[in-house]
């Protein structure tokens, strides 16, 4: 079985690649990350089409979200139609959603078999839950480019298959009325060998949130939730990049946390193996990245029902699961594992336990190769 993949950016399209390529399934990677910082063990089997995307992210770390905004669209279906044009031989062609319609398209002409990996919540539902968000802090909302949603609709309805990461992502596409029929469920995984508990260097209780600073990761929640709390030993931290949208409302909380900045992936494990506990209030997501990242590093997590918490976690064992924009429900779970520190470290070891049975991203490749194999024999 040979299998081309399309990813814009690295994501888990990277972790999916290397799996492919040791089981010798990978026929091309297609990304529009510059050839220096794909894999040494990939590139030559890559593809790359960095002319949009490189200025895009630029514009982004510089603040211009305007530019950002504007360069969507022709992002899209510029690297979309470039792999259409490049695509190889191949049985399976994998598109990450908002990616793949024309190269599908194409596909289909050769009696390829297509996948849309969508790694978030269906696009309707997703736009819907960020202009909420904006109209509850009160800031306009630049909905996601309506010739996006097309294309990514017709990419649910062309495609032969749509991978999901939890159930979350499910629901979201009962909600929107996509084709639940075609959905098949492909858990992430995590790097066990990178991220892994060190030894916590002092005995402060620390609130860990790493990932983007923004409104739909519900940072602003966490931020209420923790404003009231006045404890001994005790600190909440944020890692990661700060959007502009909620910059203005982090000075009003400018006592309650600190801010690591930005931290490279390779170093993360030694800033989670500093907490005590790792907070992901997203409004909306298809699975967090950084909630395995965290309990393998031996931190109990507290996540809301949005972030695909459930397919990791159960709720009280390996940590808790809180309703969406609910301050108090994390400001209680807070308290709790403040106040118990032998359930704490219960959690902790639950956690490590429970990250290490899902087999890391070997068991993840295993999954993927089984359904596209699935997919081949109907």
């Amino acid at each position: 079985m040979k299998v081309c993949l399309s990813y814009v950016g690295r994501s888990h399209g990277f972790d999916l690649a290397r799996q492919l390529e040791v089981r010798g399934s990978l026929e091309r990677l297609y990304t529009c990350y510059p050839v220096f910082k794909v894999d040494t063990s990939l590139r030559e089997r890559t593809s790359t089409f960095p002319w949009l995307l490189t200025p895009a992210m630029a514009a982004e770390r510089i603040g211009l979200v305007g530019l950002t905004q504007i360069l969507q669209w022709p992002i899209t279906i510029a690297f979309d139609r470039w792999v259409e044009r490049h695509l190889k031989p191949c049985d399976v062609v994998v598109a990450l959603h908002s990616f793949g319609l024309e190269t599908f398209r194409r596909a289909r002409q050769f009696g390829v078999k297509t996948i849309c990996d969508q790694s978030s919540v269906h696009i309707k539902y997703q736009d819907e839950q960020l202009s909420e968000e904006h109209r509850r802090w009160r800031l306009p909302y630049r909905p996601i480019h309506p010739k996006i949603v097309d294309k990514v609709v017709q990419e649910y309805e062309e495609a032969d298959l749509i991978t999901i990461p939890s159930e979350n992502v499910r629901r979201s596409f009962s909600a929107a009325g996509g084709p639940t029929k075609k959905l098949r469920k492909l858990i992430y995984g995590v790097d066990i060998s990178l991220f892994k508990p060190v030894a916590k260097k002092d005995d402060v209780f620390r609130v860990l949130y790493a990932g983007s600073v923004s409104l739909s990761k519900g940072v602003l929640y966490l931020l209420q939730a923790m404003s009231r709390l006045r404890l001994p030993n005790f600190e909440v931290v944020l890692i990661g990049g700060i959007s502009p949208e909620i910059r203005p409302f982090l000075s009003e909380f400018e006592d309650t946390f600190k801010y690591a900045g930005f931290i490279q992936r390779a170093d993360l494990y030694q800033y989670l193996s500093q907490g005590s506990v790792l907070i992901q209030p997203s409004i909306q997501e298809g699975l967090s990245l950084i909630l395995a990242q965290a309990m393998a590093c031996g931190l109990p997590i507290i996540a809301t029902d949005h972030t695909g918490a459930e397919d990791l976690i159960t709720d009280g064992k390996e940590g808790f699961i809180v309703p969406i924009r609910d301050p108090q429900a994390i400001r209680e779970r807070v308290l709790y594992l403040y106040e118990n520190v032998e359930l704490r470290g219960t959690m902790a070891f639950n956690a490590l336990q429970r990250v290490r049975s899902l087999g890391g991203w070997d068991f993840y490749g295993s999954e993927a190769v089984r359904i596209y194999g699935e997919l081949l024999k109907e």
